[in-house]
């Protein structure tokens, strides 16, 4: 498998960099991320809470905003230039993408951006200025919960895997760290890690009925923060926010958590992934027959864990977008 050419793309993107959700009740929201497993309050409206990292140094990586239905309503990528922000507009409106031009201070915290629902139907932010925000890297006096230090990548579902590998490739310059594919031929991608910064993955594409958001990703120190956050749920009563794990992840090596907020909202705990930032490193394929592919210890996933996700809305009407079937056909009995 071939890397893909950075500079060949119509936009350079940094990185992936906040998420919007959707949550019915803002005071359990609230409870769950900042009393409980220990993210920043930035600012707080009468219908929002904009959350961040210990260590992340701008406004926001998280926003959860009170709705009567809970749903994903934007993921946002932090690109290179101001240049960029247009760049990617031109790039949408010229292929008849729907597109949204955002001024400065319409996210609360940040500058003038861009939002366009994309080739899979997903309400993707472009944008380069935020307000800078204390970084509690060192603040160690404020470390509570499971210690999430930053947003690290966002996970989808697809309905076609392999056209969203391609795209986000061939199209917008991610490389692919690792990938899992059907042995039978022809071969088709089940499901791609892909990456901007030089770790595992900045977005996964996986497939499954979509577009759906699988889960947002955060990086936390060390696995005893992940134990950490075990042990402060159960002790709350939130026991059943724990979907899967603790366990090791074959794909990326991660040592990860996987919870559901009171929204149902999936997140992830994650630590122990790796440097890509040789731009010769191959891609490592997983065949999707493999069980270690998807937890190393060969613990089998819940079945909700294939089968539920967060809806994504449209970016010019608010309502929640079409969902397709995956044209690979349900979960194998063999997925793990």
């Amino acid at each position: 498998m071939e890397m893909s050419k950075a500079a060949n793309v119509p936009f350079q993107i940094v990185r992936t960099h906040h998420a919007e959700l959707r949550v019915r009740d803002l005071e359990a929201a609230r409870t769950f991320y900042v009393d409980l497993l220990g993210f920043v309050e930035t600012e707080r409206t009468a219908d929002a809470l904009y959350l961040r990292g210990l260590e992340e140094a701008y406004h926001h990586s998280l926003v959860l905003r009170l709705s009567d239905r809970a749903a994903c309503d934007h993921i946002a990528f932090k690109v290179a230039t101001p240049a960029d922000v247009e760049a990617a507009r031109a790039h949408f409106e010229a292929r008849g993408f729907p597109v949204r031009v955002l001024g400065s201070g319409e996210e609360l915290g940040q500058g003038g951006s861009v939002r366009v629902q994309d080739p899979m139907g997903f309400p993707m932010e472009f944008f380069y200025e935020m307000d800078n925000a204390e970084s509690h890297l060192r603040r160690f006096d404020r470390y509570r919960g499971a210690f999430p230090m930053r947003l690290d990548h966002v996970n989808i579902f697809v309905a076609d895997a392999q056209a969203a590998h391609e795209y986000y490739t061939d199209g917008l310059g991610f490389r692919c760290s690792e990938y899992t594919e059907t042995d039978r031929e022809p071969r088709r991608i089940w499901g791609s890690w892909l990456h901007r910064k030089d770790s595992v993955h900045d977005i996964a594409t996986t497939n499954g009925d979509g577009p759906r958001l699988h889960h947002l990703g955060f990086w936390v120190q060390d696995t005893a923060s992940v134990l950490r956050a075990c042990d402060i749920l159960a002790a709350a009563g939130f026991g059943d926010s724990i979907e899967r794990g603790p366990g090791r992840h074959g794909i990326s090596n991660a040592f990860f958590l996987y919870l559901r907020d009171p929204d149902r909202h999936r997140i992830e705990l994650y630590t122990g992934d790796y440097l890509t930032a040789d731009p010769d490193l191959a891609p490592l394929r997983w065949s999707v027959a493999d069980p270690k592919r998807g937890t190393f210890w060969g613990h089998k996933a819940p079945a909700s864990w294939f089968e539920e996700g967060t809806p994504v809305v449209s970016i010019l009407s608010g309502e929640n977008m079409p969902v397709r079937s995956p044209v690979l056909g349900d979960r194998p009995d063999f997925a793990t």
